[in-house]
């Protein structure tokens, strides 16, 4: 695709064009790509909607160090290429840093880094991600680890952090004759401040001021994260908050970004509402999950019928690994902290283990035990690793069909 203007703003420019004439809303979908199973699943379900995909990749998922996808920066912008032409999509697809911010990464929490340390790992790591090719950055400082508990940041540090942030890539970018990239700002959770309406208001002053004091007027988030009532546990978009904050932000040129949209009733509000895109991660990680207990049921039966010799046990790896991980413990609830994984009741359990399994795709028992499944299961003529992309392809397609995506790249450069 060719154009002048930033991939990510150019397409938000056309869909605001195809509105006026078509008087279609629509929303971009942005896919968390924390397993090649999803990776491959969004180009085959972008192909057959015809329609851009965006990638943001969080930096626990794609970082300097590998991430627990095992991916670089540069490792993931050449696998998306890759599996791009696998299937022959040849549609533009957005590739994104997702929560980009001090402490967000989980080894900065868990070893207490200090703000300078922190803060120069981010920069690194939007550097490579510039270097890479990415198309946006999601620059989100709204987390401290040295913020007092129970307290939260103070919204003019975030303001500031945000800055810093965009004007470190910024000066790296120009410096190197890199191409521009887009950006985007704040976040919807509730440590980050931005939930409330005033400090809202603030965060956006603040930050505008801020860019033109570092000689950066001419840069500007095209998306800032909004709470729109949806969270981890939670699956209801608010449409009357989503008004208020879209019609809020279009004065500066930018749109609304949903996060957590995981598992939503009402996607298809998210167009009228006037939402520019919304993030989708952890359901894929379900839909891919459920997709493998499906194959270990079909295992199970085979080995009955005398048809595979030794089954993969892929059920029992994947607790074993997503316990052994102890990255599930970042998503208990306050009664259940404090508590060992099988302490906890069978429901909740499941639960973590569905959410968790990303964190553990890429582990050598894992890799080994699906590898197992699939070929017990191709012996006996079932093609494995389709069953499992179409699971995840089939929730894709319903947020590419909501968000009236479908067929958008035949107006797309």
């Amino acid at each position: 695709m060719k154009t002048t203007q930033p991939k990510t703003e150019y397409i938000l420019r056309r869909i605001a064009e195809l509105k006026e004439t078509q008087h279609i809303s629509r929303t971009l979908l942005a896919v968390c790509p924390n397993s090649m199973a999803v990776i491959k699943a969004a180009f085959r379900s972008a192909k057959r909607n015809n329609a851009p995909i965006k990638f943001a990749a969080t930096l626990n998922q794609v970082d300097c160090d590998g991430g627990y996808t095992g991916m670089t920066q540069s490792v993931f912008t050449d696998v998306l290429r890759m599996e791009s032409r696998a299937v022959d999509y040849t549609g533009p697809y957005i590739v994104a840093v997702d929560h980009g911010g001090p402490w967000l990464k989980d080894i900065q929490s868990i070893e207490k880094w200090d703000t300078d340390r922190a803060m120069a790992a981010v920069k690194k790591s939007f550097e490579a991600a510039v270097a890479a090719g990415y198309d946006l950055i999601h620059v989100d400082p709204t987390v401290d680890i040295h913020v007092p508990k129970g307290e939260i940041i103070d919204i003019h540090l975030v303001a500031k952090r945000t800055v810093e942030l965009i004007e470190h890539t910024e000066t790296f970018r120009r410096s190197n004759g890199f191409p521009p990239v887009s950006y985007e700002v704040g976040t919807e959770e509730v440590h980050g401040g931005l939930a409330d309406e005033s400090v809202f208001d603030t965060f956006i002053v603040e930050l505008k001021a801020g860019l033109k004091a570092c000689g950066l007027a001419d840069v500007w988030p095209c998306f800032i994260v909004g709470k729109v009532g949806t969270d981890l546990h939670t699956v209801t978009f608010d449409k009357e908050v989503a008004r208020k904050l879209t019609a809020k932000v279009a004065k500066f040129g930018s749109y609304i970004k949903g996060h957590y949209t995981d598992g939503v009733l009402n996607p298809e509000d998210y167009p009228s509402c006037g939402m520019g895109a919304a993030n989708v991660g952890p359901e894929f990680t379900i839909s891919e999950y459920d997709a493998l207990m499906e194959l270990e049921g079909i295992e199970k039966r085979l080995h009955a019928e005398g048809r595979v010799a030794v089954c993969s046990d892929m059920k029992n790896v994947l607790w074993k690994l997503v316990d052994e991980s102890n990255r599930w413990r970042k998503w208990l609830l306050e009664s259940e902290k404090g508590h060992h994984f099988n302490e906890l009741s069978e429901e909740r359990k499941l639960w973590l283990v569905r959410t968790s399994c990303r964190y553990i795709w890429q582990k050598p028992e894992a890799i080994v035990a699906r590898n197992q499944l699939y070929e017990n299961l191709n012996r006996n003529g079932y093609e494995s690793e389709d069953i499992v992309l179409m699971r995840i392809e089939h929730d894709m397609d319903k947020y590419f069909n909501a968000f009236n995506l479908v067929n958008l790249n035949d107006y797309l450069l």
